[in-house]
């Protein structure tokens, strides 16, 4: 029989964020850690796209495609956001529904 090739081009899955512990060696980055990282980079994208919009309506950028493509990214991050935020409460709601 032939072996099987691999298929190319494939990335390997990302792996979890690492964080330095005390002692100067790679542990996981905590859950709450995680999410505060996630949170902050949603707010950034929204702050991002609020200034984007007040730079465009006060006359300093002509160029409507930045600011539409700020605004569209800071949506679809918001609405991850929400949907991890959904999943999560959903799970939560199902541990507290367990018997043990």
């Amino acid at each position: 029989m032939s072996s099987i090739n691999p298929v190319s081009g494939l990335v390997p899955p990302l792996s979890p964020p690492v964080a330095a512990s005390r002692s100067g060696g790679q542990t996981q980055a905590s859950f709450g850690q995680t999410l505060h990282d996630c949170l902050q980079k949603v707010d950034a994208e929204q702050q991002s796209s609020a200034t984007a919009i007040q730079d465009l309506l006060a006359g300093k950028t002509e160029d409507v495609l930045p600011v539409v493509s700020a605004v569209a990214k800071a949506d679809l991050s918001f609405k991850l956001l929400i949907g991890v935020r959904n999943k999560v409460v959903e799970a939560y709601k199902q541990t507290l529904n367990m018997q043990v």
